[in-house]
């Protein structure tokens, strides 16, 4: 009934999104074009599906033969405009995720700016070394026209079966896939029926030169955010922890935790959630109700609570992050990463 309701709304934003496009297909609204490569990077659903480990990926593969910078909107922040991201920026100035890559690559150029031809342009004039940009989050964007599309794919909600906001996730119409080159599909069973891959396959396809592969999630042994204060040993498989998390689809990260440890609890919030004083209050209640436990949260949340003098002692000795990584089924990561580079090199 409620679904029902909220039809005409879908209905609205579809139109105003595929009367955009055409906008940009008849030229009245213009795409920039740059003298060095774009890599965007994006998805047509809302909620994680798995944007910022990918460009992680890319980062790191493409630093080791280009100059790469990362440009990214900096969704949630409070600020406007271009900023370059620091190791010492504060995550409300420049948001959780540009700010969770610059940790990991503190020597590449990271800015955020929600206009992103600007960004790309003050990008390419404080660093002239920069030959290569990937673009965090672009593909709806259109006002940059990139050389590579990267288009993440969630396998737990199928595109074929979705609806259009607010009935549904979809944010973009999947007409409009026709621009990808690469389709990375996300969250995959680990032992995934060949007829899913050939159904997903004949679903997104729909040039001759589109790539689909197919990944999912790898999490790694939690590690201590205040190594200094954290007990020595581990974090050893069966050990209670309170779960703790602030992104788009928390459920892959909730599933890796029950499947090694005790969950005794579940601390779930908005994507890009502010930590506040009362969260912390919240998280020492539940350590008090369930002394010995340890808090895990993700890497995104975990960039926001790094400032050691707003948080208290015992959530600090108690606090772990969880690494996750893509991991590909069938290729590997070397195939896609060395198919991206020759893409990125050639015509």
């Amino acid at each position: 009934m409620f679904r029902c309701l909220l039809a005409p709304a879908a209905f609205l934003y579809k139109a105003g999104v595929v009367f955009r496009h055409r906008l940009f297909d008849w030229g009245i609204l213009k795409s920039e074009r740059f003298d060095i490569p774009i890599v965007c990077i994006g998805n047509i659903t809302v909620g994680g599906t798995g944007k910022t480990p990918m460009a992680e990926m890319i980062v790191g593969y493409m630093s080791q033969m280009h100059n790469v910078a990362l440009l990214s909107r900096g969704y949630g922040r409070r600020t406007k405009g271009y900023r370059e991201v620091q190791a010492d920026s504060h995550y409300r100035d420049v948001g959780d995720e540009p700010l969770q890559i610059k940790f990991k690559f503190p020597d590449t150029v990271v800015a955020v700016c929600e206009k992103r031809a600007e960004g790309i342009r003050r990008i390419r004039a404080e660093h002239p070394e920069v030959d290569l940009v990937v673009l965090d989050d672009g593909f709806q964007h259109r006002y940059v026209e990139p050389k590579i599309n990267v288009v993440m794919i969630d396998a737990t909600r199928p595109i074929q079966h979705d609806r259009m906001l607010p009935v549904g996730s979809l944010r973009d119409v999947p007409e409009e896939l026709h621009r990808a080159h690469y389709f990375v599909v996300t969250k995959c069973p680990e032992k995934m029926a060949p007829i899913d891959r050939r159904i997903l396959r004949k679903v997104l396809i729909q040039v001759a030169y589109q790539r689909v592969y197919f990944t999912r999630f790898e999490s790694f042994m939690p590690q201590p955010l205040f190594a200094d204060e954290a007990p020595p040993e581990p974090l050893g498989q069966g050990r209670q922890v309170i779960a703790l998390s602030g992104i788009g689809n928390p459920r892959p990260f909730l599933d890796s935790l029950h499947a090694r440890y005790e969950v005794v609890a579940e601390m779930t919030l908005d994507d890009h959630h502010v930590y506040k004083v009362r969260d912390m209050h919240a998280l020492r209640a539940l350590l008090a109700k369930h002394p010995g436990a340890a808090i895990v949260t993700t890497e995104k949340d975990a960039v926001k609570m790094t400032r050691r003098e707003r948080i208290p002692e015992e959530i600090r000795r108690s606090l772990y992050y969880q690494p996750i990584n893509i991991s590909f089924i069938e290729d590997s990561a070397t195939d896609f990463l060395q198919k991206l580079e020759q893409d990125v090199r050639g015509n």
